[in-house]
């Protein structure tokens, strides 16, 4: 048996992130083997990619539950099966409840498209626009119930540019995005991340509020 640490990856469409963590695999930043890729969508780009790139996959299709619980439950045994060690929501578009949350209470991540605190939920690029920010940028954090309330983890900033559509900026936010999302899963794999009653820490000190900045040498 391999002493690798294991990872699921959950998506729901393209598998844009899904494709940084297969690529850091790959050149050995991350030192971890992704166990399996599930999806909600049977039709989910990223499960052929995942398919494509020798990884197991899986589709627990939300269509068929009546309810969140119902679904949950389900998705939480499929995962289990493959025993991972940190889970990833790289683009799951769905809300989970504590049914799913509770057993991988910190060991799983997500990463949201702007500087949280700021604009939780969706249409981030628009929102900073239209604030006349003069950045915007990309968190990972771990999740808890609240939507997008987790503690922030690392943060990536992008500065807003003079004509800059919604488009434009999450295409540059994205790039960001493929950084630090395998970095921060390889701290929480290494177990130099935790999840603590406080807060976030990282080699035992506690994180800021609003994550760690990126910077190059970090990785």
């Amino acid at each position: 048996m391999s002493d690798r640490k294991r990872l699921a990856i959950l998506i729901s469409g393209r598998g844009s992130n899904l494709q940084a963590f297969i690529d850091a695999q790959a050149d050995g930043t991350l030192d971890a083997d992704i166990a399996v890729v599930v999806s909600n969508r049977p039709d989910a780009a990223g499960l052929e990619r995942a398919r494509n790139a020798g990884i197991a996959t899986a589709c627990v299709d939300h269509t068929s539950y009546d309810a969140r619980e119902p679904f949950d439950t389900a998705l939480l045994e499929t995962v289990s099966d493959y025993q991972p060690d940190a889970v990833i929501l790289a683009g799951f578009m769905r809300i989970l409840t504590p049914v799913f949350l509770l057993p991988f209470t910190g060991s799983l991540l997500n990463i949201h498209p702007s500087l949280l605190p700021k604009y939780p939920g969706l249409n981030t690029h628009q929102r900073a626009l239209d604030a006349d920010d003069s950045e915007a940028g990309v968190t990972v954090h771990f999740v808890t119930p609240e939507l997008d309330g987790g503690p922030p983890v690392l943060q990536a900033r992008v500065p807003i540019q003079t004509g800059d559509t919604a488009e434009r900026l999450a295409a540059r936010v994205l790039e960001k995005e493929h950084l630090i999302y395998p970095l921060a899963a390889q701290w929480l794999l290494q177990g130099r991340l935790a999840l603590t009653d406080n807060g976030a820490t990282l080699d035992g000190n506690a994180i800021p509020a609003t994550g760690i900045d990126y910077r190059p040498e970090l990785a």
